[in-house]
């Protein structure tokens, strides 16, 4: 992390001679030719006239110059001469704030890059015009770097660390904003790591072993991986200003909030020997420590249902995702992954819930997995702060909308000046939504088999997660497709937390079988009042339930 910190500025000053170069192309006036002139001059400068400009010791044997590459090659001398500070004093900040509880202290006692270049493997221009240019480099480094952590632990002991056999790959996003008419024809640059596809290293006490001191090299490294997601992965910027100016709305900020319902899973793949697995999920936007949500776990199950509500910070909505992981619970082992999904935010329509079922895979980035793994059923709400679109409450109009889980803000108090997404204090107060849930059973069609004639007997168990009341249907005799047409009606204290479960059994004269469910949660009626819909039957090979489903709210009490 700490060579890309330093590096990107120096590629930076470089690429800005380039976008000058083409804006200077297309211009006929005389000021842009004759900066034109000037660019062309450095194109020209040869090994001795560079020698000249750097000192000896600062002109690694590994530079060789081509027509093509004297002008980056020069700019990128210049930044290996000046990286190590400029990275010590913006780096260490980051360190100390991940810093393992077991450590005292994390600091860097020597750095050095050097003396192996990285390979730029592409270069793409994402995006030209809005006042501003956004530029993509893939690069490449197997580096040499010395790099040392000081290191002291919470029992006294101070070890030095080395950092080495560091592996890189990933693609730099440029972002030059805005356009100027003044040289270099930008205000600022703003860089980011847009993608990290490789980051390897290992971790060495100098003079001894790590993996004698349990917990030490993982937590160390798990710090280092940290620092780099909160420090420089997008959609976090770094903004680097080249005109005097206020570039503050260059800045990373927060634009609204995810609010997540993991609802339930089903036909997970079995990872456990004798019995089922023990699902349980970790969500997150920004894989960061602090910012990832684990539910609850459910025991020897493969289709576990949590009804379960997480909130997280969205900073750039066309570019983040959500990434579900299911993991099965292996006690005091590590947890073994069952499958993961993931959702992109841009597909979200702000204000309106999301009904989704994402099919788990092995690997995100491996798109050939055809294994069955299960699916993971989610209710995805996004909530900008914004409100120039008229967004407000479906619950209570007069009120902002913020969650399905938590919809008001009873209190909000911004600190002049400070950043939206560490100041604002939202005190919130836990909704209850209280109403009348009707739901008539209409028909089912295509059930299985379930008497030895080809035939079932079915009827249908509801029954509501929360308060635990139930009711049930006739039974239909003799028939695959029954009808129905039964209205039940359940008194709801808490809507927005409730599930509503519907089995069908197979009735028999000395007991009942077990035929498939449906389950769900009331999000949409109360949201639309009223629906019909038709619901596959879940544990079955074949079947659908037909419903119509009908709320109607008494009140909305706020929990003081």
């Amino acid at each position: 992390m700490s060579f890309f910190f330093g590096l990107v500025i120096g590629i930076t000053l470089g690429i800005s001679l380039i976008v000058a170069f083409v804006r200077f192309e297309n211009s006929r006036s005389k000021r842009r030719s004759q900066l034109a002139t000037i660019v062309a001059a450095f194109a020209k400068m040869t090994v001795g006239d560079s020698r000249k400009i750097l000192p000896a010791e600062s002109y690694p044997s590994w530079v060789v110059f081509s027509q093509r590459q004297k002008l980056i090659a020069l700019i990128l001398l210049a930044l290996l001469q000046a990286a190590s500070e400029l990275i010590r004093s913006n780096v260490e900040p980051v360190l100390e704030q991940y810093r393992p509880v077991i450590l005292s202290s994390l600091k860097f006692s020597k750095f050095t890059l050097g003396t192996v270049a990285p390979q730029f493997t592409g270069v793409s221009i994402i995006e030209a015009g809005g006042g501003g240019i956004t530029m993509e480099l893939e690069l490449q480094w197997d580096g040499n770097p010395s790099i040392i952590l000081d290191i002291k632990t919470k029992l006294g002991i101070a070890l030095p660390v080395q950092v080495k056999n560091i592996g890189f790959t990933g693609v730099f996003r440029l972002i030059f904003k805005p356009l100027v008419e003044e040289f270099p024809c930008y205000g600022a640059v703003c860089y980011s790591l847009r993608e990290k596809k490789k980051l390897d290293f290992t971790l060495k006490v100098v003079g001894g072993d790590i993996s004698s001191i349990p917990g030490v090299s993982d937590a160390i490294e798990e710090t280092i991986r940290d620092a780099i997601e909160d420090s420089l992965t997008w959609p976090v910027r770094k903004v680097v200003p080249i005109l005097p100016g206020d570039y503050s709305d260059l800045e990373l900020k927060p634009v609204g909030t995810l609010e997540v319902k993991l609802v339930q899973a089903k036909e997970l793949t079995n990872k456990d020997i004798i019995g089922k697995s023990d699902p349980f999920a970790v969500l997150y936007i920004r894989p960061l420590r602090d910012r990832m949500k684990t539910s609850k776990t459910i025991n020897n199950q493969l289709n576990p249902v949590w009804n379960e509500h997480f909130e997280f910070t969205v900073e750039d909505e066309s570019t983040q995702h959500l990434v579900v992981k299911i993991f099965d619970d292996e006690g005091v082992q590590a947890s073994e992954l069952i499958g993961c999904a993931r959702f992109q935010l841009k597909d979200l329509e702000p204000g309106k819930v999301k009904d989704v079922w994402l099919k788990l895979v092995k690997d995100l980035d491996v798109q050939r997995d055809n294994k069955n793994r299960g699916q993971v059923h989610l209710e995805i709400l996004y909530c900008p702060f914004s409100t120039e679109n008229g967004f407000v409450n479906p619950f209570a109009s007069k009120y902002s909308m913020t969650s399905l889980e938590k919809a008001f803000n009873s209190e909000t108090d911004v600190t002049e000046g400070s950043d939206i997404g560490k100041t604002i204090k939202q005190k919130r107060r836990q909704v209850i939504v209280r109403g009348v849930l009707s739901v008539t059973v209409i028909s089912a069609e295509d059930l299985p088999a379930a008497d030895i004639m080809g035939k079932a007997d079915p009827y249908v168990l509801l029954q509501m997660k929360k308060t635990q009341s139930r009711n049930k249907t006739r039974v239909v005799n003799d028939c695959l497709d029954p009808v129905w047409n039964q209205t039940f009606d359940f008194v709801v204290e808490d809507g927005l937390h409730d599930m509503l479960h519907l089995e069908i059994y197979d009735h028999d004269t000395f007991g009942k079988d077990y035929m498939g469910r449906c389950i769900l949660t009331l999000t949409r009626v109360i949201l639309e009042g009223e629906y019909k819909d038709s619901f596959p039957v879940d544990g079955t090979k074949s079947g659908k339930l037909n419903l119509h489903l009908k709320w109607t709210a008494q009140s909305i009490y706020r929990d003081s």
